[in-house]
């Protein structure tokens, strides 16, 4: 069955410890800036994954140069999938402009060489043209936000991504017992002692509509970050036609820029009024970031934010589609620890059981 705008769609091979990997820069330049966070992720791809990272022309390019050359960024997205001695590509970060980068891009070298992927928040508008051409990538993984995270990689986290990395899929995926969006100055000297700090977890947050529970909805998932699939559907730009999108997962979380729940219902209702909305059969929230190096908040604050921002999301999904299941609160996206969940990924949300698979 062709379900990606006609293609089908592939799962890239799985990498094995010794394996090439590429590391560039297909949105920001963050790592040009911060080099010795930079260094932490390549040394930590080294010694707990035994990978060799292969850090081409954008990963260390000064931002201002990536920003005035979206050709440049898409050059090396090239360059690294036709590599057939690269088994897997990473961003080093997110940011705010890789939507330029799409209109270099050819989907031809994208579906003709299907290499994982690995990148989110920006890297979304990646993601959603590799879903167009039917090449399966992982929404996390990326080198500064998740690899290369303050004090220790969390367990989570290297789990989840050394099955992405190394498995044919990620299997069950399960709550992490612990999280944090407390942010540590990537400027600092002790960065890499400087322990965040965790919070314990309670769990996944299910809304179930009475006559679908028990039931096991599966489909391929679609999304990431909500402020760039906004782009996208400004731009209709790398977003598949919603006929594509028919009995799909809606994969979505917001970043530290800490939209409101206000921003989250208009982002919501154009895509509900694009007729969007109501093709998904269930909806997976990753839990949302509270707090930034701009915004402090109290834990007050913080647990009405994130109370305020499911409720947005229910009610406007809901007002589009009101019996699709939705689990909130899943561990993806901008808070850490994090699994690289697969976009174009079969998942079955199972209602009754209350689990969440990726095959």
């Amino acid at each position: 069955m062709s379900d990606a705008d006609g293609h089908e769609f592939v799962t890239p091979p799985p990498a094995e410890p010794g394996d090439r990997v590429a590391v560039i820069a297909p949105s920001g330049g963050a790592a040009a800036v911060f080099p010795d966070v930079f260094e932490l992720a390549l040394e930590r791809l080294r010694e707990r994954f035994d990978l060799d990272p292969v850090v081409f022309e954008t990963a260390d390019a000064h931002p201002d140069e990536l920003r005035e050359h979206p050709e440049m960024r898409a050059a090396d997205v090239h360059e690294a999938f036709r590599d057939p001695d690269i088994s897997a590509v990473f961003a080093t970060i997110g940011g705010d402009d890789q939507i330029r980068v799409l209109k270099h891009l050819d989907g031809d070298v994208l579906r003709a060489n299907p290499t994982r992927f690995f990148g989110m928040s920006d890297n979304t508008c990646l993601a959603s043209a590799l879903w167009t051409q039917g090449v399966v990538s992982f929404y996390g993984g990326q080198l500064l936000n998740n690899v290369a995270t303050a004090g220790h990689l969390p367990e989570y986290t290297e789990r989840y991504l050394r099955r992405a990395l190394f498995e044919e899929s990620l299997g069950e995926l399960e709550p992490a017992e612990v999280w944090t969006d407390d942010t540590v100055e990537w400027a600092r000297g002790d960065f890499r002692e400087a322990e965040p700090e965790y919070e314990d977890s309670d769990g996944w947050r299910w809304d179930v509509p009475e006559d679908r529970s028990g039931e096991v909805v599966r489909g391929r998932l679609w999304g990431g970050c909500l402020t760039v699939l906004q782009w996208l559907l400004a731009a209709d730009r790398a977003v598949p036609g919603p006929a594509a999108l028919d009995g799909s997962v809606l994969a979505l979380e917001t970043s530290e820029e800490l939209p409101s729940a206000d921003d989250v219902r208009r982002i919501l209702t154009c895509a509900g009024e694009r007729g969007l909305l109501e093709r998904f059969d269930a909806v997976l929230v990753g839990r949302p970031q509270t707090r930034s190096r701009e915004v402090e908040r109290s834990d007050d604050e913080r647990t009405e934010c994130r109370a305020a921002q499911r409720a947005a999301v229910r009610e406007w999904v809901r007002a589009y589609n009101p019996d699709a299941p939705i689990v909130f609160d899943l561990d993806f996206g901008h808070t850490n620890p994090t699994a690289p969940v697969p976009m174009g990924g079969t998942v079955a949300v199972d209602t009754d059981r209350r689990t969440i698979e990726f095959r």
